[in-house]
């Protein structure tokens, strides 16, 4: 069982992320990175964007790539590591966000080396090379369902081996749909259906593609079900239920899962709880495949982050937690500076370094290879709600106005 994404294998772990969440899906990076540039000294260069956006880069053959508006159209911007623009393509128009930390640039691209694929929350889904070339583009709310989520789309595609898959779940019809790479063609359309309190069918939570047994997998994660589904065709092959026994309202899906193991740690409950499902079930294994549910625990808004067999959970708040991903246990816990601004970044964590970017655009790290030890206070100048970045001992920390790379 791994969680490895396609193409992975093929990248050096150090010089390449390629989508959001990076090579392993686990927010962890290889190498070590810059602890502190308040001073400046350590920020490379920063590259102007030409709107705002949220999703974070990735990067492959030595290209930076970032989508953003351009001129009221979505867009995906290509730099080099000097921090020089090479390109800009322009796709469908924007639908800009409504959140005041949203925006209709939230998902993520995803590129498996050759094709860089890119989606909005105008349902804009596209296929781009690495000059820049549209290759292919469709538009899944003019074919299938309207957006009716409360907030701003925020799930980022995904790859197999053959399609670029993306999971639609809101109030009305929800679905998965995988679409061939290389010309875009419908490879498959599931249901995702099921019957929740207010707000509980909502998801911005990003799928995983796994392997297990010899066959790739998609684990998707909202309307308080985790269910994975072969990726050949999409069929259903296992389901757990069970996240809201008391039928709470609202309690909608935004932090995605983390596989470690043969486990998937799914954080719900609007951060108040987080349980571990075990991946080697068929059919409904609400009942049988529940490894351990920690109350009181967990994350709303930023995913955690595993590495070394523990997950390390930022709140909304600042707090954060470590578990040891086996058993659920707490390890330690801790807290960044008390603020009133929030969390909606995702962590990351290089070299036994956590990095964390708060809404205001302070970002902190802190050694956590240990406990916890904050190391420095970094204030960005800008608005940060994309999840920073590790490749090659530099980070890359995409702010409201600009991309900034930290380290030389």
């Amino acid at each position: 069982m791994t969680g490895l994404p396609l193409a992975a294998a093929e990248f050096d772990a150090l010089r390449s992320w390629l989508h959001w969440r990076g090579l392993h899906d686990d927010g962890a990076a290889a190498g070590s990175c810059p602890t502190g540039w308040q001073d400046g000294a350590a920020i490379a260069w920063k590259l102007k964007l030409p709107g705002v956006g949220c999703s974070t880069p990735v990067v492959a053959r030595e290209r930076i790539l970032v989508t953003c508006p351009v001129d009221g159209r979505n867009a995906l911007l290509a730099c080099d590591w000097q921090g020089k623009e090479l390109w800009r393509t322009r796709l469908g128009p924007e639908r800009v966000g409504k959140h005041r930390n949203g925006s209709g640039s939230n998902p993520s691209p995803v590129t498996d080396g050759e094709t860089i694929f890119v989606y909005f929350k105008s349902g804009e889904l596209a296929a781009v090379d690495f000059d820049g070339r549209t290759l292919w583009q469709t538009n899944l709310q003019d074919r299938f369902a309207k957006d009716t989520l409360y907030w701003d789309i925020g799930t980022s595609p995904v790859l197999t081996t053959t399609a670029v898959v993306v999971s639609v779940m809101h109030s009305g019809e929800s679905y998965l749909a995988a679409f061939d790479k290389r010309t875009g063609d419908l490879a498959w359309k599931v249901a995702r259906n099921y019957k929740t309190p207010v707000e509980g069918d909502h998801s911005y939570a990003t799928p995983l593609v796994i392997e297990r047994d010899g066959r790739q997998e998609i684990v998707v994660w909202g309307a308080e079900h985790l269910t994975g589904h072969d990726a050949a065709d999409g069929r259903l092959r296992w389901s757990c239920g069970g996240f809201n026994p008391e039928s709470k309202g609202n309690w909608v899906a935004v932090a995605s899962p983390v596989v470690v193991g043969d486990l998937a740690i799914v954080p719900y409950g609007r951060g108040s709880h987080v349980t571990a499902v075990g991946l080697d079930g068929q059919g409904d294994v609400t009942a049988t495949h529940r490894r351990w549910t920690r109350d009181g625990v967990g994350g709303f808004v930023p995913s955690p982050v595993a590495v070394g067999g523990r997950l390390l959970f930022v709140q909304d708040g600042g707090e954060v937690v470590c578990l040891d991903a086996a058993t659920g246990q707490t390890v330690w816990s801790d807290r960044l500076p008390k603020h009133r601004m929030k969390y909606y970044a995702s962590p990351l964590v290089a070299d036994g370094k956590l990095y964390a970017a708060r809404e205001d655009g302070v970002v902190f790290v802190a050694d956590v290879a240990d406990g916890f030890r904050l190391l420095s206070e970094n204030d960005m100048g800008e608005r940060v709600i994309a999840s920073p970045i590790a490749v090659d001992g530099r980070l890359l920390i995409r702010g409201e106005n600009h991309l900034v790379c930290i380290g030389k």
